[in-house]
């Protein structure tokens, strides 16, 4: 990817640098085009940004200007962003400080977390990993309709006259530690919010451009549609680019007043776009994602069975978490020194995770699309290794050392 992402932006920083999208340039027009034809139904309108913060910080924007509502829901342990705007939509208090008004508006949902939440169970989600919580589900699923009903109390009690102006939710929590919903909680959350004045946003920040493997966006594995969709990181494969797209009605209630971005949608940031668009293509990186992410989560579900500090596994595609706990039948969090000198051994064996989740106990596993089987054998070889040094400290942390 990177030659090809490289040679498209040294091809047209040799031709123009920057202007600003008040005056018409070619390259952000293609990239528009080729950006909305990923997208069904009627989103078709797109604006171009620089971050994540800056897309779900304009989608608020046009959601409130849209519906003429104030409020807007999000779900606790989520992340979208750390700006001022942001930081108040943001349900974790990792990432939250104490400014004046950022919480004005914004109401934090019960979060429908099927492995720590009060409801959940063995068939809760879509991925090839379950929890390991007893389920007495045969049809539909309870533990959403129980979460289904905990939103229902909010709109009862909670918003004025019950209305709102948005919802926004990850198609899977990223920095809240690759957190799934049960299946259909989002597709009925999005009927609820609009039935009351609202829109629906699906954050894609990371969850987009096929990382998810059976879909190029992570809300079409919720069967639902959006009305607008925030993007950003992959989007540019490291080149400061994200947008939001929408439907053109809602991109219309911008013309209520003036809004601009300097370097949004700049040449050089849609030649990468377009350019990181035919990589995933030609190269089938989403398919690759799928494969690979299958992989390396069914690898990562036969650790589990070997050592007890692997409390859960959970995502799809390279969208992929591993809680560490230290009791399995608690689910209490492991203790923070004890994951750091698992994080630890693994950098010093050649590979890197992040941390995620509340108390930094999730392993986050977001590699490149690109990944390969080789890649993935010596990734669970360096866990396997990190893990048995940990039993080597806490003997009652492991069953067997064997991978089976």
């Amino acid at each position: 990817m990177a030659g090809k992402v490289n040679q498209a932006l040294s091809e047209q920083t040799a031709k123009l640098w920057h202007t600003t999208n008040i005056y018409m340039h070619p390259k952000i027009h293609e990239y528009a085009e080729r950006m909305v034809a990923k997208f069904p139904g009627n989103l078709k309108s797109v604006c171009f940004v620089n971050s994540g913060s800056e897309a779900n910080d304009l989608a608020m924007l046009m959601a409130r200007m849209h519906t003429g509502n104030q409020d807007i829901l999000s779900l606790r342990n989520c992340y979208h962003g750390m700006s001022p705007y942001t930081m108040g939509l943001t349900a974790h208090s990792t990432w939250r400080f104490p400014l004046p008004g950022v919480n004005n508006g914004l109401v934090h949902v019960m979060n429908p977390d099927p492995y720590q939440g009060i409801w959940g169970g063995s068939n809760c989600r879509d991925s090839p990993v379950q929890t390991t919580r007893e389920c007495q589900c045969r049809e539909g699923c309870q533990a959403g309709d129980a979460y289904y009903k905990e939103l229902e109390e909010t709109f009862k009690y909670s918003l004025p006259r019950g209305k709102v102006a948005a919802m926004f939710a990850e198609s899977i929590q990223g920095v809240g530690g690759t957190v799934q919903f049960p299946k259909g909680y989002l597709k009925r959350a999005a009927a609820l919010v609009r039935a009351n004045g609202g829109l629906f946003v699906a954050d894609e920040v990371q969850t987009g451009f096929g990382r998810t493997g059976e879909h190029f966006w992570g809300f079409e594995g919720h069967d639902y549609v959006p009305d607008i969709v925030t993007m950003a990181k992959g989007i540019g494969n490291g080149f400061p680019l994200a947008a939001v797209v929408t439907t053109p009605e809602i991109a219309a209630s911008l013309g209520q007043a003036l809004h601009f971005n300097t370097y949004g949608g700049n040449p050089m940031a849609s030649a990468v776009g377009i350019a990181v668009l035919d990589v995933i293509e030609e190269e089938q990186l989403q398919r690759n994602s799928l494969d690979v992410g299958t992989y390396l989560l069914k690898g990562l579900a036969e650790l589990q069975q070997c050592f007890d500090i692997v409390g859960d596994v959970r995502g799809k595609g390279l969208m992929i978490g591993v809680e560490l706990v230290g009791n399995r039948e608690k689910r209490t969090p492991l203790a923070t020194p004890h994951v750091l000198d698992i994080w630890e051994k693994c950098k010093d064996l050649g590979v890197l995770f992040g941390r995620g989740g509340l108390h930094g106990n999730v392993l986050s596993l977001r590699p490149p699309l690109c990944l390969c089987t080789e890649d993935v054998e010596f990734t669970l070889e360096t866990l396997e290794a990190a893990f048995k040094f940990h039993m080597s400290k806490s003997p009652r942390s492991w069953r067997n050392s064997q991978r089976t």
